[in-house]
């Protein structure tokens, strides 16, 4: 079963995905007593927890605190659920004068020194307990985009922000400093070291004076040194929105904390691109709501006035929208457009948007009031369904006269029969992306490359995966299924130059005892390239995956210029595909054979090229070749010789070499094949070998 698409090469800008923060709960038996007769060990399946951060406050706005766990009932769907776990944090809202030494705040969002920085595709361990020296401090991530603001937004930011670090700030508080520029960038880990704070901020802002002593020079080149910045240029092949990514990446950092965490976010607004911007949305959303971390948006455009004639700094608009008043009305709804993701971000994870506003102060007294008296609820929710539904919690009081503040929900958990189009999409993209893929299949990748040009090279790829490895479901006498295949090739610079995206449908009665095999190709320059491919058998959501080095030879530097031998067992009609495959000639095509196993009852073809042959004064070419088969060092079967006079494909300068080794020639056995080639004119001559297994 093959299947070559049409394939169209594109170079794709270069490089990252989503886990969940559940706190689990495992119970083992006690050891029995040594005499004492061995019961029978029970286990106690883990349990997640929904953690649900709630302030409460009364008529006056005012924070309450000495509640107890039976004042609280919560319902998710409507439906009761049972409270495991009550806690109470109490922190003060003083500004604090300035402190000599500040006490050190473990690294969170940086590595220690000496280690990898983490990425996204690899995010740290959820420990067992919270860190230490955390308790009773508040966690203040300021954000800014940069790429995304104009010089006096951002300038106005970082102006907010330094007030608050100067004049706002309190004992309790650390702050971290990150930028999202081409990915997610932490200027500066969590600090109580208001010095620190404010020369990252200059950072962000591009003022950064000269350090006066040698001491802060090396402070600050090491801080550059271990800034967390994760390559994310490949996320525009997939079309989503940077930001979003990197709000996931910070939440997937800070999810082993489990206290609340704030991110107070400085932009210029946040459009949507489409339907994978809202899977990434909801993605972010989840992965800070499971983080136990709120965003708090900040527009940083400020209170704003909209003029028909657009601002100064524009071209004026023409027609006649700006005297019917319909050029205003689209650029209010441009606006609001805008602030709707971000009132999405604020509203789910708990926060608060602050929007049409020239003091961006109040953001801080905000985010101090909300952390400074809240409890924290965990429930095992009785829905365990994995639908990846929006979960609508409600929290009552006792007490009608009070009110309580917290997140409207979160979104459950979803397996694959539950998942759509685009959630569907987005995990083909994770396992692409991540650096360590599931592997629940085997997959069975193998490359050539023939020459079309001076240095253009033609790369067939055969992808295979066992029809024994698949989960299939079967219909009547056949069994079916369907599979997505996607694929990345990247350059010596990490480029992106090619990729790979097709879905098969897969049939019959005999499927388990084949292989599927996908093929495809694509023309590269000579050079050293890493592919990687990814599939997915759309049953049950099953992953196999394949990472392999292709190596394109020049092959101006060699004497005698080979292409790659390419050996099978099948000949099959051609399939016409953009560029053409070599391996298909006069309406058929060679299928070849990834795995190099074969039966006693299977032919053998070998096919490979030879380009540029030399010539004889007469202008003739002579070109001798053969096949040997070699079991240690005994040659165990030979094919006559082959002499070859002319080019077959004279368009691209090769001779165009096929052979054939009858059935049943070799007895089973593991054999090396030599492929004898000799150019008689110029003296030259190469012995490419390949391994084969043949089976009864």
């Amino acid at each position: 079963m093959t299947r070559r698409p049409r394939w169209s090469a594109a170079r794709l800008p270069g490089r990252r995905e989503a886990a969940a923060f559940l706190a689990a709960l495992l119970a083992l038996p006690a050891a029995p007593k040594a005499g004492a007769q061995e019961a029978a060990p029970t286990f106690q399946a883990a349990v997640a927890l929904v953690r649900v951060t709630v302030t409460v406050r009364d008529k006056s706005g005012a924070l309450v605190r000495g509640l107890k766990r039976e004042d609280f009932s919560i319902t998710e769907d409507d439906k009761p659920q049972s409270i495991e776990a009550f806690e109470f944090e109490d922190l003060p809202v003083e500004h604090a004068p300035e402190p000599e030494e500040p006490a050190p705040a473990p690294p969170l969002l940086k590595p220690a020194p000496g280690t990898a920085a983490p990425t996204p595709a690899a995010p740290p361990p959820a420990p067992a307990a919270e860190p230490s020296g955390l308790g009773g401090r508040r966690l203040v991530v300021l954000l800014f985009d940069s790429n995304g603001m104009e010089p006096d937004e951002l300038e106005r930011a970082v102006s907010s922000a330094r007030t608050y670090v100067d004049s706002r700030m309190t004992a309790s508080d650390l702050v971290a400093v990150a930028s999202i520029g081409s990915g997610l960038l932490v200027v500066q880990d969590f600090t109580a070291d208001r010095s620190l704070i404010r020369r990252a901020l200059d950072r962000v802002s591009g003022t950064t004076d000269a350090p006066d002593t040698a001491a802060d020079s090396s402070s600050d080149a090491a801080s550059d040194a271990d800034a967390f910045a994760p390559d994310t240029s490949e996320l525009d092949l997939f079309n989503i929105d940077r930001r979003l990514r990197a709000i996931e990446d910070l939440s997937k950092a800070l999810a082993p904390v489990v206290q609340k965490k704030s991110v107070v976010y400085f932009s210029s607004g946040m459009s949507g691109v489409g339907a994978d911007n809202q899977v990434e949305l909801r993605a972010a959303i989840d992965r800070a709501v499971k983080a136990n971390l709120s965003v708090y948006p900040v527009d940083a455009r400020g209170l704003q006035a909209m003029v028909p004639g657009g601002e100064a700094r524009q071209a004026s608009a023409s027609g006649t929208d700006v005297f019917s008043g319909h050029a205003l009305t689209q650029r209010f709804d441009q606006q609001l457009a805008s602030q709707d993701t971000l009132a999405s971000l604020a509203s789910d994870t708990g926060g608060r948007a602050f929007f049409d506003v020239n003091d961006l102060g109040g953001v801080y007294e905000r985010v101090v009031q909300d952390s400074s008296a809240y409890y924290v609820l965990g429930y095992a929710s009785t829905n365990q369904a994995k639908d990846g539904k929006f979960r609508r919690v409600k929290i009552k009081l006792a007490r009608p006269d009070l009110k309580v503040e917290h997140r409207s929900g979160y979104y459950a958990d979803r397996d694959f029969r539950h998942a759509g189009r685009e959630d569907r999409e987005r995990q083909l993209q994770d396992q692409l992306l991540t650096d360590l893929s599931a592997t629940d299949f085997p997959v069975w990748v193998q490359a050539a490359h023939f020459r079309t040009a001076e240095s253009r090279f033609y790369v067939p790829l055969s992808i295979a995966v066992p029809g024994s490895a698949l989960p299939l479901a079967r219909s009547g006498t056949e069994v079916r299924t369907s599979l997505d295949v996607v694929g990345i090739v990247r350059d010596e610079a990490k480029r992106a130059v090619a990729r790979i995206r097709d879905t098969l449908s897969v049939s019959g009665a005999d499927v388990r005892k084949k292989s599927v095999q996908y093929r495809t190709g694509f023309e590269l320059p000579p050079g050293k390239f890493q592919l990687k491919v990814v599939v997915r058998e759309n049953e049950g959501g099953a992953f196999g995956s394949f990472e392999t080095e292709i190596a394109v030879p020049d092959l101006r530097r060699n004497a005698l210029k080979v292409s790659s031998v390419v050996f099978g067992t099948q000949i099959g009609p051609a399939v016409h595909g953009d560029p053409p495959s070599p391996l298909a000639r006069d309406g058929t095509e060679l299928v070849p054979s990834v795995t190099h196993v074969v039966s006693t009852t299977q032919p053998l073809y070998f096919y490979f090229e030879v380009y540029d042959p030399a010539r004889s004064p007469e202008g003739d070419v002579r070109l001798l070749t053969n096949l040997a088969f070699f079991r240690g060092n005994v040659r165990r079967y030979e094919t006559p010789v082959v002499e070859v006079k002319r080019l077959t494909a004279s368009d691209r300068k090769a001779a165009v070499l096929q052979l054939a080794v009858p059935a049943a020639s070799l007895k089973p056995g593991l054999y090396t094949c030599q492929v004898n080639v000799i150019d008689d004119v110029a003296g030259s001559f190469t012995f490419p070998r390949l391994a084969l297994l043949v089976r009864q």
